[in-house]
């Protein structure tokens, strides 16, 4: 034999004792299981010290004990080093000077000293306070908090006798918004805007008046004054949509008025030199939905202008740069959240990509930044095989992620493949973004049951992101399609508003089409075809299974099925009429009627089972229960899965999540017909 080929056999043979070695690995790696969900850990609300050295985050997990999320703070050198716990708390921020750390624990303000790791709590609050932010000098800090007030009342409680036990006396409510849900029944109060000394004393109350304040403020560079988003109209309570930007001088609380549209001026940030203020609005044109533009004024209020303007997407979160040459932002674009940056001349820049993380059951956004004063800045990133870890990055250098809190599980479990898939709707050839989720143990050769899953809002939108859920349903065998229709965010203002007067509609097509697409794809056995989804995908659901027999099974997760009911019953029962459809329901109920899957009850043949918390308040039970009686009185197979103290989120509890696919699953298990072969 001589030299060449002996090296060749060599290499062969070492090829296949790696190739060997790789599916000993691959066969060792477990599939995500539903108790990984309390090993799971995400990064939120990163912020970068002022020096661009440290970055403080809030470390979330999941205590098994409790079946709960649980909050610590944490610290990071910017190169990835010397990663440690600071203590149970949220919501840090640095001092301009980066010497302590404030953040809320225990409904208090505590400040943390860096250098010798002492802390103070500042404040004895009875209500929690909201929205640190520290003065340019460092010596306070503003905060937002309820001040209550009485309840009201037309006659006082009748008295028991000593010893008696008598019901608890009557609650009137006269409050046009009065209930939230995962809150339940809001206290009597208005939110104001306080401020507090760092080295200790009462906090000051700076705004006043029956009006609320819940935005966080904004200080100008004096330290002056602070500038905020409110409703102080004088018709403020029906006026729900619209929000101004004003400012307050600290000493004597004069309030000015910065702004005067109809829509929402929100996120004020004053620049470096106090001359202007970035802020993020719209002018309202009453539609299902409108683009948040980033836009610029003088302190004064004068000179509005728009500064992205060549940006069609919703802007959030505006930050100077130190210097004042311009303003980062962030913003999602085709399913995937970024940070950007604007010059005071308008060009455009993307910083870095897949911010996000925290959502950690389905593939929705939620995302922040900070920056530094030398422009480097921090943020909380996510793809499809991890949630939410630390990164940091400047402009000019690239980002990079330096935790890395999940590798212990996810390094050890064998994740389904998430494949983009972009195809045309049969309605009118619009192109529709989507995600195809396979089996971990995929073969391309095999024919696997398909999975529908819509997402919620329906203004909203699905990424590219970690997420158990679908994780979890693929590992039970299934194919999982999740896409965002017409009616989803991050595609432009357009696109957003196709739903306008027309909800459900033409989404049902957007959503067919890619069950279609993936069918051709040749690994579909198109005999077991299944749909899922929550709030307005589980509205889509009970939609679909009233239009087409195509779907064994279905699972409506927090529907609404009747608009009337749905718009005089929720929490935010306020917001639909106009915007969804045209007048209120006793004006012009036929809309409401027309588009409430309700209506389509009698075309249902498909089984379907209806899964929602039992304090949503959102889409409240009674709306799953109308759909439940209806099915039940037509014969058709169908069940209601209550979890019992869920709110409209129902994977707040991990457990909760964990039951909920598991019914969803054993629904569908129950349908499917065995696979076949290609």
């Amino acid at each position: 034999m001589d030299e060449r080929s002996r090296m060749k056999r060599i290499a062969l043979a070492l090829f296949a004792a790696a190739g060997a070695l790789v599916a000993e690995a691959a066969a060792a790696q477990q599939h995500f299981q539903p108790m990984d969900v309390f090993e799971l850990e995400y990064a939120a609300d990163p912020r970068i010290s002022p020096d661009g050295g440290q970055v403080v985050y809030v470390r979330t997990s999941m205590d098994i004990m409790r079946d709960a999320k649980k909050s610590e703070l944490w610290v990071v050198n910017a190169d990835g080093s010397n990663h440690r716990r600071i203590g149970a708390g949220g919501s840090p921020r640095w001092s301009p000077d980066g010497t302590r750390i404030a953040y809320t624990a225990d409904g208090q303000i505590r400040v943390r000293w860096m250098d010798t790791g002492e802390e103070a709590t500042l404040t004895q609050l009875i209500e929690s306070p909201r929205g640190l932010r520290w003065s340019p000098d460092g010596r306070y800090l503003a905060f937002n908090k309820l001040v209550p007030y009485p309840a009201p009342s037309l006659a006082p409680p009748p008295q028991p006798p000593a010893g008696a036990e008598w019901a608890d006396p009557p609650i009137m409510e006269d409050r046009f918004k009065n209930r939230q849900d995962g809150v339940g029944y809001l206290d009597f109060g208005y939110d104001h805007l306080f401020i507090v000394p760092v080295e200790g004393g009462t906090p000051t109350q700076i705004t006043s008046g029956d009006f609320q304040h819940q935005s966080p403020s904004a200080w100008t560079p004096d330290g002056g004054s602070l500038v905020f988003s409110s409703n102080r109209n004088e018709n403020w309570v029906h006026d729900y949509r619209n929000s101004e930007l004003y400012i307050v001088s600290i000493a004597d609380g004069q309030v000015r008025q910065l702004t005067d549209r109809p829509g929402p001026d929100r996120s004020p940030a004053v620049s470096p030199d106090g001359r202007r203020i970035a802020f993020v609005g719209y002018e309202d044109r009453t539609r299902t939905y409108q683009v948040s533009q980033l836009q610029v004024m003088n302190l004064d209020g004068s000179g509005k202008r728009v500064l992205a303007g060549a940006l069609d997407r919703s802007v959030a979160s505006p930050a100077w740069a130190s210097g004042g040459s311009g303003v980062y932002f962030q913003y999602d674009d085709e399913g995937n959240s970024k940070v950007g940056f604007v010059s005071l001349d308008g060009e455009l820049e993307v910083l870095a990509e897949d911010l996000g993380g925290t959502s950690y059951g389905r593939p929705y956004g939620g995302g922040s930044f900070s920056v530094a004063n030398d422009g480097s800045f921090a943020l909380n990133q996510t793809r499809p095989e991890s949630p939410g870890e630390v990164a940091v990055g400047a402009r000019g250098r690239g980002v990079r992620r330096i935790t890395s809190l999940n590798e212990d599980l996810l390094a050890n479990r064998l994740l389904g493949e998430v494949e983009e898939i972009w195809w045309d709707s049969s309605f009118d050839g619009r192109p529709v973004q989507g995600w195809i989720v396979k089996p971990p143990d995929f073969d391309p050769g095999r024919r696997y049951p398909l999975i529908l899953e819509i997402h919620g809002g329906p203004v909203s939108n699905y990424g590219d992101r970690f997420s158990a859920e679908m994780q979890l349903l693929a590992a039970a065998g299934y194919v999982v399609l999740y896409s965002n229709p017409r009616g989803s965010t991050s595609y432009g203002e357009e696109f957003g508003d196709l739903l306008y007067h027309n909800y459900p509609g033409q989404d049902y097509d957007d959503l067919i089409s890619g069950v279609d697409a993936v069918i051709e794809r040749g690994y579909i056995d198109e005999d077991n075809l299944f749909v899922t989804g929550g709030s307005a995908g589980g509205i889509m659901t009970a939609w679909i299974v009233g239009k087409t027999d195509r779907f064994r099974a279905a699972v409506a997760q927090k529907p609404v099925v009747n608009w009337i009911s749905k718009t005089l019953t929720a929490d935010n029962w306020y917001g639909y009429y106009f915007s969804r459809y045209e007048g209120l329901p006793w004006e012009n109920p036929e809309p409401y009627w027309e588009f409430s899957p309700l209506s389509l009850v009698g075309n249902v043949t498909t089984p379907t089972l209806i899964v929602t918390g039992e304090e949503d308040l959102r889409t409240p039970l009674s709306e799953s229960y109308q759909m439940f009686h209806a099915l039940k009185l037509r014969g058709i197979d169908t069940a209601v899965i209550r979890l019992p103290g869920a709110s409209h989120d129902m994977s707040r509890r991990p457990s909760q999540l964990m039951a909920k696919i598991a019914n969803i699953v054993a629904w569908f298990d129950k349908y499917r017909t065995i696979p076949t072969t290609s």
